[in-house]
């Protein structure tokens, strides 16, 4: 275990990257502004334009149709990917046919 397969043991991988992510921090909080009440700290930033605060309440109604459709595709892409060859590939094109009638409802609504 000495070389390379070393560093791919979880546990020194996870110190290593623990590392590296806490390197990045520190290196960030040097490129921050300093201090509680830093002129720009908490403002926005468009390009340098000034931009007004407001409340923004999101409306999901558009989100979960799309991450619906999302887990139909990944999931069904995980089930195509494990589906044995053979007499039982049968089962995948009928298994295909559903996802793609779920999908048209989803989408057609």
């Amino acid at each position: 275990m000495i070389g390379s397969e070393f560093l791919l043991f979880p546990p020194i991988a996870f110190i290593l990257f623990l590392l590296v992510g806490g390197l990045l921090l520190g290196f960030g909080s040097l490129l921050g502004a300093k201090g509680k009440n830093s002129a720009g700290k908490n403002t926005q930033y468009a390009c340098g334009e000034p931009v007004p605060a407001a409340k923004l309440q999101p409306d999901y109604t558009e989100f979960f149709p799309f991450a619906l459709f999302f887990t139909i595709i990944h999931v069904t892409a995980l089930i195509m990917a494990t589906i044995p060859g053979g007499n039982i590939a049968l089962m995948g094109i009928i298994y295909l046919a559903g996802v793609a009638i779920a999908l048209f409802t989803l989408v057609v609504r």
